[in-house]
């Protein structure tokens, strides 16, 4: 004997509400499928004028898909009329249902939900805006998301340009700058930095195949970049309706520290993270410090290296945190330092100047730094210019010496030079905040 499936009231009301919703859904389609028929008015169109026909139009398809879908998901919180205050417990009762429209990838999403306020703890709510989880913006979380991935990469008005090329959608290159300051804000380096599992798989492929571990390089050096002085902030003189005098203040030349950690492959490199900001050494440190902490650079797995400018400070930092490293003078730094003397002491005779700067490149090259200290200590300095610029020199290498055998460094495989920090320099710093009549506040800038 067969016995009748039993049908709460609830699940029927919920069935029959699918159901209107597929219809409303299917009815809506076919209106928006006949648009598109209509724009399409060419007798063989090709796929891309269909194409394009399809994206310029499909946001109003997807928008209301969505839309219809969180009416049928929310659909009692929609019709909501009492709930306790989250602060103070009180029943509240619903005062009317204001209606907003938001942005998201798919579409615009319109909704009336109702609003609640307490009138003890004078605060509003909207409990549908939190289930959502909705950001204050119009533009939602879908789209602040891209708008944050692509101007990682490019600049702001470049992004801008980008996203409305891919996805037909709006967003400034001023709101991103906003979206992305407030997504930084209280950031360090561990939460842009990539798991020590990803950073160990990266290592493991560069290793493969091979009997020497990989070289992992250490780069830390600072680049300027332009700042507003924190005076310039607040409202500028002038009436209402007319343009304002710009401010009285100058800009700042700040330099930007940063650090990168990559390994060589060959002839080219594989980034592994790296952290730039508008920062103090003592800022920077502690950065290199979380990384080192963090557990996130497998020193048992590679062989690492340090290559920076002559600063106390960075080296000083070295010994503390990477004892055991590889430290290399950034060889284009050095080589710098001695084309200044070499200009100073034989600036007539352009052929001894190459002369002194090769041979004196070749002895560093031969581990012989501590005769070419000798050397400078007995030269006679042709004036008082020429003497500074070796003493500075003198100075230079004799704090630098287990820096510069270049020579066992290049039989090693290590690199002499700076250019892959120069290169985060170039892409992360200059080509975002070098922009024509461009100065910055610190915390926009980072």
């Amino acid at each position: 004997m067969a016995y009748a499936a039993v049908i709460s009231l609830e699940e029927f009301r919920q069935a029959r509400a699918r159901t209107e919703v597929r219809r409303q859904l299917h009815e809506r389609f076919d209106q928006w499928l006949d648009q598109v028929e209509e724009q399409v008015t060419e007798e063989s169109p090709t796929l891309e004028q269909v194409t394009q026909e399809i994206f310029a139009t499909r946001q109003e398809l997807t928008g209301m898909i969505a839309e219809m879908l969180v009416k049928q998901a929310y659909a009692e919180a929609l019709e909501q009329q009492t709930m306790p205050c989250p602060q103070c417990g009180r029943l509240l009762r619903a005062r009317g249902s204001p209606n907003r429209t938001v942005e998201t990838m798919v579409g615009m999403v319109s909704l009336a939900r109702p609003y609640f306020y307490c009138l003890q703890c004078q605060e509003g709510f909207y409990p549908l805006d939190e289930a959502l989880q909705l950001s204050e913006r119009r533009k939602q979380w879908d789209m602040q998301k891209a708008a944050a991935s692509l101007t990682a990469e490019v600049p702001y008005e470049t992004a801008s340009g980008l996203f409305g090329e891919l996805t037909g959608l709006s967003f400034s290159d001023h709101i991103m700058h906003e979206v992305v300051a407030e997504q930084a804000t209280g950031l360090t380096v561990l939460s842009v930095s990539p798991t020590a599992e990803e950073i160990e798989q990266r290592v493991a492929q560069v290793a493969e195949g091979r009997t020497w571990r990989p070289i992992l390089v250490l780069a830390i050096d600072g680049a300027d970049v332009p700042t507003r002085p924190e005076t310039a902030k607040g409202h500028r003189p002038g009436r209402k309706k007319k343009r304002a005098k710009r401010a009285r203040w100058k800009g700042q030349w700040r330099e930007a520290n940063g650090f990168r950690f990559y390994l060589v492959d060959g002839e080219r490199i594989v980034h592994l993270l790296s952290w730039h900001q508008v920062q103090s050494d003592k800022e920077l440190g502690e950065a290199l410090r979380q990384v080192k902490e963090a557990g996130l650079i497998p020193e048992d797995k590679v062989r690492l290296c340090v290559i920076a400018d002559g600063a106390k400070w960075i080296w000083k930092l070295i010994k503390a945190l990477f004892p055991s490293a590889v430290q290399i003078l950034d060889y284009y730094h050095c080589s710098g330092h001695l084309h200044k003397v070499a200009s100073a002491q034989f600036g007539d005779y352009p052929e001894k100047r190459t002369e002194w700067v090769e041979a004196t490149v070749a002895r560093l090259f031969c581990g012989e730094v501590q005769a070419v200290i000798s050397d400078l200590q007995r030269m006679k300095a042709r004036d008082a210019q020429a003497a500074e610029e070796i003493r500075r020199l003198i100075v230079y290498l004799t704090n630098n010496q287990e820096r510069v055998d270049y020579g066992f460094a290049r039989k090693g495989g290590y690199p002499l030079g700076s250019g892959g920090i120069e290169s985060a320099h170039k892409f992360i710093g200059h080509v975002r905040l070098k922009r024509s009549g461009a100065w910055w506040y610190v915390e926009r800038a980072n």
